[in-house]
């Protein structure tokens, strides 16, 4: 598959930001209370970790988190007065995971699941009472994952600023060659990247010029309505 066909692949697949980000973190999640309880019992084999685990999801934790998730991201929204759309920086979406408190709200949910399980049995008291001492190990593991997921989207999102600005420094240049080196990086960058409106429509405007010049055997005359055409396509994304 050509370069410029793939990176438009990633941009139509990058088109659902509100969906990529509750999967994104409830995934960080599940892993931060894996790791969490394997703290607490070192000593469990992995099968005992795993029923322990999907016993407490089960008994409403799952649920709790997912509810928890949705609410964060439109508390996060309505923080920065969005009605109806989505978070246009990454820098929004830090804010709002981290302002939400979530970590809290899973304290109080641990215990009530926890509480719950233990009364029907699914879950033996001596085990319930080892997760409640432990549980600051667990949310403690969480709230790491958490971050380490939110600082490695603001990389990715430098990474690409500074990728497509020196795409257009290759272009400024007439420099086909060195456009090609920084459109793979950001091709490759777009896949891991939570969309978010500005970085999109930034790469979006790349590929519209890129595939102009391509397709034209790398002649870069491109007439004013073939770059003014270029910037209003660049809106035409889709991230809901």
């Amino acid at each position: 598959m050509e370069i410029n066909q793939q990176m438009d692949l990633n941009l139509k697949n990058n088109n659902k930001q509100e969906p990529i980000l509750k999967n994104s973190l409830w995934k960080t999640i599940n892993s931060g209370i894996d790791i969490g309880l394997r703290y607490v019992f070192p000593n469990f084999m992995e099968n005992d970790i795993i029923n322990l685990k999907n016993n407490l999801m089960d008994y409403g934790l799952k649920d709790g988190i997912k509810k928890s998730i949705n609410s964060i991201i439109e508390k996060g929204k309505n923080l920065f007065g969005i009605v109806s759309g989505n978070f246009q920086d990454i820098e929004q979406i830090k804010k709002a995971i981290i302002d939400g408190n979530i970590i809290d709200t899973i304290s109080d949910l641990l215990d009530i699941t926890i509480d719950k399980a233990s009364k029907d049995k699914k879950v033996d008291l001596t085990i319930s009472k080892a997760i409640k001492i432990g549980k600051n190990s667990i949310l403690s593991n969480i709230e790491k994952n958490i971050k380490n997921d939110i600082s490695e989207q603001v990389k990715l999102n430098n990474n690409l600023v500074k990728y497509i600005n020196n795409w257009k420094n290759a272009f400024s240049s007439k420099d086909f060659k060195g456009m090609e080196k920084e459109y793979e990086k950001i091709n490759k960058e777009l896949k891991k990247l939570i969309p978010v409106e500005n970085i999109i429509k930034e790469a979006r405007y790349v590929e519209n010029i890129h595939n102009l010049i391509k397709n034209n055997g790398n002649n870069f005359n491109l007439s004013e309505d073939e770059i003014e055409l270029a910037k209003k396509l660049k809106n035409n994304i889709n991230l809901y």
